[in-house]
């Protein structure tokens, strides 16, 4: 119940699903929390059901936003100890029907957002502390009209690794989870149905979909001190998709 004791905590996207759920065990953990979120109906809901945490609007997409939240946590807790870059956007679509203005809206939030934020966080982050990169088993499966969203999880997974060689002489741990299939609103936000859902169980030999307390598990311990020798690691949290 103390994994994340005297911790101060960053989770991004932390209103619904993963982030939300993740939010919930590193409180229980004994964490202090914060969470953004740009939706402010799900944002107050969130602080309402957490309780003592810090809610902070935000874009993920939003570069100039990055600092100001580096600047909310700062004010609030003065450092940072565990940081999970949870929010994002799902877009998919057979490459003909891309656009740029939406290749460039799944790059910002997915990808460009979570890199500034990283970077201004640098200054308050504590020695030791780590970053959790939420990434997705789409970078390792070529699942039909993925591919961008497939690129900027990708790149996460890239970047556990790059700055991890980067940033572990200053004591700062980055890996990566990347979920497959998980039982939240995302699903429900891409308009699939029960029909749909059907059909994707079926390429998951676990029989199921994931929930989001499996992947905070995941978090968890990478975020905790349990995971101390864990530098630049990725966990697949996919019920065997990934391996047919």
């Amino acid at each position: 119940m103390d994994r994340m004791k005297n911790k101060r905590a960053l989770i991004t996207g932390g209103t619904t699903g993963i982030g939300l759920e993740t939010a919930r065990l590193f409180l229980k953990e004994g964490a202090r929390v914060a969470i953004t979120g740009n939706n402010p109906q799900t944002l107050a809901a969130a602080a309402r059901e957490l309780g003592d945490v810090l809610t902070i609007a935000a874009d993920a997409g939003d570069v100039a936003a990055q600092k100001k939240v580096a600047a909310a946590v700062r004010d609030k807790f003065g450092g940072l100890d565990a940081a999970f870059l949870n929010a994002g956007v799902g877009d998919f679509r057979p490459l003909e029907q891309w656009d740029e203005a939406g290749f460039d809206r799944s790059v910002a939030i997915n990808l460009k957002g979570p890199f500034f934020l990283l970077q201004a966080l640098l200054p308050i982050l504590a020695n030791p502390a780590s970053i959790v990169l939420n990434a997705s088993i789409n970078a390792h499966i070529g699942m039909p009209a993925s591919s961008v969203y497939a690129l900027t999880k990708a790149a996460m997974r890239s970047l556990a690794r790059t700055l991890s060689g980067e940033l572990v002489g200053r004591g700062v741990r980055v890996n990566a989870v990347s979920p497959g299939p998980i039982a939240t609103p995302f699903h429900d936000k891409l308009g699939m149905g029960e029909k749909e859902v059907a059909e994707l169980v079926k390429q998951i030999p676990a029989g199921r979909r994931g929930r989001s307390s499996e992947v905070a598990a995941a978090v968890l311990y990478l975020a905790s001190d349990e995971s101390a020798f864990t530098v630049g690691s990725e966990l697949i949290i996919d019920g065997g998709m990934s391996t047919l």
